[in-house]
């Protein structure tokens, strides 16, 4: 399980021309255990998304025990990706495809002048947002439903239905903060929900609209999408079979 901090980095997949976590943590496990096995990720992330919680897996028959190889790899790694444990897993296990359910955080700070301080850490929105009609508004996005209003361009899912678990907003002073759990995600859709619901906040999307932008399957009702360095991968889940972690 990893941490990293996005903001250098172009996602998680390998890219031509481009610094990659999956290109920077495979030079770690080849610089450590002497094998550059492939990788396979929980999610593929944007270009300057975050994670508190990122699952992969890899073959390897290191001798470094688990429980002291995280220390190994971190040597090797730069500070902006940590990793947090190590485990066992069955030969069948997909880091991505076991998964049952995702949690994502998306961040936004509402001020009229923007904080350096979170320049790649939360998404600015300078506009006075009503948050009450937003939370109001995020209750329709519970339970299963084809999101397709709410997928960017470019996806490959081969089935546009999701259920969203849970959906919710906290507040501290001018820091919001949108925990979307689901079963899984489509391209940028944590990112255009919080953009419609900023968009809700302004006024320029009424709390009552949402379920028919839902039903329409239309991204053009929807609002923006919002920025990557809001958004963070918080925890991934797994049934049986999942990763047995080295505590």
């Amino acid at each position: 399980m990893l941490c990293f901090n996005g903001s250098r980095y172009h996602g998680w997949q390998r890219q031509k021309n481009a610094i990659t976590v999956d290109e920077t943590l495979s030079k770690a496990v080849r610089k450590i255990t002497g094998l550059c096995p492939e990788i396979t990720g929980c999610s593929r992330t944007d270009a300057g998304v975050h994670a508190l919680e990122f699952v992969c897996n890899f073959r390897s028959d290191t001798s470094i025990p688990l429980s002291k190889l995280p220390f190994a790899l971190n040597t090797a790694l730069p500070p902006d990706i940590r990793v947090l444990k190590c485990g066992a897993a069955s030969d069948s296990f997909h880091s991505r495809f076991s998964a049952v359910s995702k949690t994502y955080i998306y961040k936004a700070y509402n001020s009229k002048i923007s904080n350096p301080f979170l320049e790649n850490s939360a998404y600015h929105f300078p506009y006075e947002l009503d948050f009450e009609k937003m939370k109001k508004a995020a209750a329709h996005f519970i339970g299963r439903h084809d999101f397709s209003s709410f997928m960017a361009s470019g996806g490959s899912q081969k089935t546009t239905e999701r259920c969203i678990h849970s959906l919710n907003l906290t507040k501290n002073e001018d820091v919001y903060l949108f925990e979307i759990t689901a079963d899984a995600f489509l391209y940028n859709m944590v990112r255009i929900i919080a953009g419609t619901l900023l968009y809700v906040g302004i006024g320029r999307i009424k709390e009552s609209d949402i379920p028919g932008i839902i039903k329409s399957r239309d991204r053009k009702k929807s609002g923006i999408t919002a920025g990557p360095m809001g958004l963070y991968l918080a925890k991934v889940c797994y049934g049986d079979g999942g990763v047995l972690w080295d505590e």
